[in-house]
């Protein structure tokens, strides 16, 4: 029988070494949350423009994107860049980036839908107050789409959290990363797996909190529906 010994968790080194990484792991994804947001603006966008060329290229995006593994991509993007362009690459640097390429595909849909589901009679109004288009855009559609944006895009945050995880096959000392190199050290995989399984629970359960209290103060949030 397995005789687990949780004493590990317990030592100040492991400790240390354990909410060292958890802090990288929540600056790295972050870092491709941000950067999902910028690319999944210019794609939403572009699926609703009518300047064919910018809504083709993101249409092609959205199916690459969506359509192969964020695992797939991470390693095209790391491996890939030194064997065909000859282009030195950062495995953190390369994490968050494809990160944010990944999320960005499916941030472009939380954008398109929240903006698309503003009443037509907005954009009318604010034209009708001598606004240009981008004005109203601006001014009217936007900040009522962003407060219907909250919802999914914390779930969006909490699931980029969890994909964090995978920066690790790159060598990227990240939560789960370093949960391997101190079970390769102690040989204690059960009690720092559950560790790691606690600290990603908190983490996410405090986005997903914070992304409710923002709902119901900006009046979306259960009660108010």
């Amino acid at each position: 029988m397995q005789h687990f010994d949780f004493s590990v968790l317990g030592e100040w080194q492991n400790i240390r070494l354990l909410l060292q990484s958890l802090w990288y792991t929540v600056i790295y994804t972050l870092g491709g949350f941000v950067l999902s947001l910028i690319i999944g603006a210019f794609i939403s966008f572009g699926q609703m423009s009518k300047f064919k060329p910018w809504k083709y290229v993101s249409l092609a995006y959205l199916s690459w994107f969506r359509g192969t593994p964020l695992l797939v991509q991470l390693f095209l993007l790391y491996y890939g860049l030194p064997i065909v362009f000859g282009i030195d690459t950062v495995p953190w640097v390369s994490g968050v980036i494809a990160l944010g390429m990944y999320s960005g595909a499916y941030a472009s849909q939380v954008i398109r839908g929240a903006v698309q589901s503003i009443d037509k009679g907005q954009m009318e109004a604010g034209r009708s107050l001598g606004f240009s288009y981008a004005q109203t855009m601006r001014k009217i559609v936007i900040p009522q789409a962003v407060i219907r944006m909250l919802a999914p895009m914390t779930n969006e945050f909490i699931s980029l959290t969890k994909n964090s995880s995978l920066l690790s096959t790159i060598t990227v000392v990240e939560l789960f990363r370093q949960a391997n190199l101190l079970i390769a050290d102690t040989y204690k995989t059960i009690e720092f797996l559950l560790a790691i399984a606690i600290l990603y629970y908190l983490v996410n359960n405090l986005i997903g909190f914070i992304g409710l209290v923002l709902e119901r103060r900006l009046g979306t949030g259960d009660d108010m529906r």
